[in-house]
């Protein structure tokens, strides 16, 4: 006889509910109503199940619906393991709903106010799954995001993809795109992008950011006359609108200032650059239900 040495598939297991409700409707016919399929289907999923296990399971034909000896033990083993299934799922919902500890993440600036909102979507999912899980937020720069990540002081991070490193698992999540911007007393305010070139930019100063940045990146600053620095985008922010200086910011971030026609985009065609931001978990860390949960609730926001 054929032995049974695969492991049970997804599709195995469709086909296994199937055939159990084909056993308790008593036929096919009576089977296509409660399964919703053509009685052509029903037949091609239980001839498949046969070819697999190794044997007929039941007798079909003008004489009527009747088991086989085996057809009624796979019956039998069908419902244990489906049960089986059932008692799990059911397992792990009671642990989602008694989740007790901490969820230590540590976040990169300003990213509370772009548009999809999934960091702010996944924490909502996770405190409705687990109400007495402590969520604690650090608003910190990417590299002590990173190292906090890397020591176990922090179970996950949100970081911008500046650099990949080995201890790391990333898990992409948004794309934010950056304009060079200058407030309404600026001398460039009211020039039209015709009468400007990134060379004339070089007649203004400057704010450029003090953190680690790609290549790309940098190349976009490379024109720019740098006559101040930052260490996140809200100091450069504070700079811009000082009138002194033009400098990079989100567009998510100069929204607010642009709707109250404080800020203008300079260029927005030639300076411009994406930055991918990814959320981060240490390699090989040791199982933890309420980060695992968190990550979930992260792959149910895309």
């Amino acid at each position: 006889m054929k032995q049974f040495q695969s492991q049970v598939s997804d599709a195995d297991l469709r086909i296994l509910r199937i055939y159990r409700t084909v056993v308790e409707c008593g036929g096919f016919s009576a089977a296509e109503v409660e399964l919703n399929i053509s009685r052509a289907a029903i037949s091609i999923a239980i001839s498949d199940l046969e070819t697999r296990l190794g044997f007929r399971l039941c007798q079909r034909g003008r004489s009527g619906f009747a088991l086989t000896n085996e057809g009624s033990q796979v019956y039998d083993f069908t419902l244990q393991l489906l049960s089986s299934i059932e008692d799990f799922r059911t397992n792990i919902n009671a642990l989602h709903q008694h989740l007790k500890g901490e969820l230590n993440i540590g976040i990169t600036d300003n990213l509370v106010t772009l548009p999809h909102t999934r960091i702010t979507q996944a924490l909502g999912g996770l405190k409705d799954k687990g109400p007495h899980v402590a969520i604690n937020i650090r608003m910190i720069p990417p590299t002590d995001v990173e190292r906090g990540v890397l020591d176990g002081r922090l179970h996950v991070g949100i970081v911008p993809d500046l650099k990949i490193l080995n201890g790391l698992d990333y898990h992409h999540l948004y794309e934010e795109e950056s304009k060079l911007y200058c407030s309404n007393t600026h001398p460039l305010f009211t020039l039209s992008d015709d009468a400007l070139s990134k060379a004339k930019l070089k007649e203004y100063d400057a704010v450029l950011p003090a953190y680690a940045q790609t290549p790309d990146i940098k190349a976009q600053h490379q024109p720019l006359t740098p006559s101040a620095t930052a260490t996140d985008r809200e100091g450069i922010a504070f700079l811009i609108l000082t009138g002194r200086y033009i400098g990079f910011l989100p567009d998510h971030v100069a929204e607010h200032w642009i709707r109250d026609g404080r800020m203008r985009a300079i260029l927005p065609n030639d300076c411009h650059y994406i930055t991918q931001f990814s959320a981060i978990t240490r390699k090989g860390a040791r199982a933890n239900l309420i980060l695992e949960t968190f990550l979930a609730e992260l792959e149910k926001t895309q």
